[in-house]
């Protein structure tokens, strides 16, 4: 098997910053983002902050909504934003994880007439990838993500490709109640930093979307980032100081949806069948490190970590039949932890 022939990468000729340059070019490239998305998405901010912080974390992202409220536009106009390669695959029932990751085909030498096997690379092999509703495909095809996405690498026929950095994916589902879907395994759940839940538009942001896409409207989108930049940004992220009671916050957030934590409320175990892991804490670490930069701190407080809390832990969470008997969702269920965590030095109890 012969080694894929790497994609082209920027040739940026990076100049060293400080970490309060490098905040404020995080902060004005956020801003520039946004306002080349606003060009062609109409409303959606939370989720396209989301889907920029997740990016700047390094983290990949889930998207979910029914059909028709501009998830794949998002991400697509996200990646017009971006220096980077882009692919998109989607995923239908038939898919093969072959056609994902890549195969062996047979090649003629046209001078010796030799055949021999030669890797062609899949769509994987990019730097942002959009696996279009990934719940439409068996989970035996959704897997071949796994290792792309904790890994960054591929393995084929017992050789390991690495990826290009940095390596994104953006995926959207649509509900799992709707025809012809698959529910994500929670090991490939557990891998997207955020599940982002995306709504129905305003009456007059639906009356915008109908102006832009029924005439003759045409944006162009400039790009804001390139690759190289996006790595640097994110080196900067993670030297970002996380307070000793606002670390002692997550912990106690992320344990007590675990129904036999000891000082777990008592209604988790009613309510919680199986709760988040360690990546749910790692994720709100990182993903408050940039939310903490892009509003002007360089120190992450409670706030930012109850703002992400719920798309962090909702899709890391597996309700009990009784909460679903009862209809109470798994972001009541994280509102009500929020509300029983201890927060500053003094830990009040339960």
């Amino acid at each position: 098997m012969s080694t894929p022939t790497p994609s082209p990468t920027e040739s940026v000729t990076l100049v060293p910053l400080d970490d309060k340059a490098a905040a404020a070019l995080l902060v004005e490239s956020y801003q520039k983002i946004c306002a080349e998305m606003g060009k062609f998405i109409v409303g959606q901010t939370e989720v396209i902050e989301q889907l920029i912080i997740a990016v700047l974390a390094g983290g990949h992202c889930l998207l979910e909504g029914v059909p028709g409220l501009a998830k794949t536009a998002m991400i697509r106009t996200l990646s017009q934003t971006l220096a980077m390669s882009f692919r998109r695959i989607q995923f239908t029932p038939d898919l093969m994880p072959s056609d994902i990751t890549g195969t062996d085909i047979i090649q003629e030498d046209p001078d010796t007439g030799r055949r021999s096997f030669v890797f062609q690379t899949g769509p994987v092999f990019t730097q942002m990838l959009l696996a279009d509703e990934i719940n439409r495909t068996p989970p035996k095809t959704q897997a071949a993500l796994l290792e792309a996405m904790q890994e960054k690498t591929v393995t084929v026929g017992g050789n390991t490709l690495a990826l290009d950095q940095p390596f994104f994916v953006l995926a959207t589902q649509n509900p799992i109640e709707q025809e012809g879907t698959y529910p994500l395994p929670e090991a490939q759940r557990d891998r997207f930093i955020f599940l982002v839940k995306v709504e129905y538009p305003s009456r007059e942001e639906e009356r915008q979307i109908v102006a832009r896409t029924t005439g003759t409207f045409e944006v162009k989108i400039n790009p804001v980032l390139s690759g190289a930049q996006i790595m640097e940004l994110q080196k900067t992220v993670r030297k970002v100081p996380v307070p000793d009671h606002v670390t002692d916050f997550i912990l106690d957030l992320v344990r007590f949806t675990r129904p036999d934590e000891p000082g777990a409320p008592a209604f988790v175990k009613d309510l919680i069948a199986w709760g988040a892991g360690p990546r749910a804490c790692q994720n709100l670490v990182l993903a408050g490190k940039v939310r903490a930069v892009l509003r002007g701190r360089f120190h992450v407080t409670i706030d930012d970590v109850e703002a992400l809390a719920r798309p962090i832990m909702r899709h890391r969470i597996v309700p009990t039949f009784n909460a679903e008997a009862d209809g109470i969702s798994v972001d009541e269920i994280i509102t009500r932890i929020l509300k029983v965590v201890p927060r500053g030095e003094a830990k009040r109890s339960l």
